[in-house]
């Protein structure tokens, strides 16, 4: 049982990862396209500096926007990874995910025999849950470093 919750993490981590992933991708190249806001950083008075200095756009992007957004950015991603964990588990419960032989946490819940064997819900439920626990923790944490408008 436990090597089957194990192998059932990697593969929910491995979706979660994925997930995250790909809007992480899709966020960071909207947001570099022109006319976009990043995180409000083009408004911002060093980037106003900057152009007033001559800075082309990919320059300022670059130099100046992007490091001031890889925080926000590090703290979103840890937040959503505990986040798309959720559904992923939820669709595997309802059988819309990973098939068998291989054990994905939802999917193991969704063999629920409480009665003869409880430990078979029990510890898949206690992954998703001590997972998605420790991943918004991780986020809060590294909010908590890594905000310069947090520290006093």
């Amino acid at each position: 049982m436990a090597s089957r919750v194990l192998h059932g993490a990697r593969i929910s981590l491995t979706v979660g990862l994925i997930s995250v992933s790909i809007a992480l991708v899709v966020g960071a190249l909207r947001a570099a396209c022109p006319g976009q806001r990043a995180v409000g950083a083009r408004e911002s008075l060093y980037v106003e500096a900057a152009r007033a200095l001559g800075g082309r756009d990919l320059g300022i992007l670059s130099r100046y926007i992007l490091p001031n957004v890889v925080a926000p950015i590090i703290v979103t991603a840890t937040l959503g990874l505990g986040t798309a964990i959720l559904p992923a588990a939820a669709h595997s419960f309802l059988g819309l995910g990973s098939q068998p032989p291989l054990p994905e946490w939802g999917r193991m819940l969704s063999e629920r025999r409480l009665r003869e064997a409880w430990w078979i819900s029990t510890f898949p439920g206690l992954g998703i849950m001590l997972t998605v626990l420790a991943m918004n923790l991780l986020g809060d944490g590294l909010r908590d470093v890594l905000d310069p408008r947090l520290k006093v």
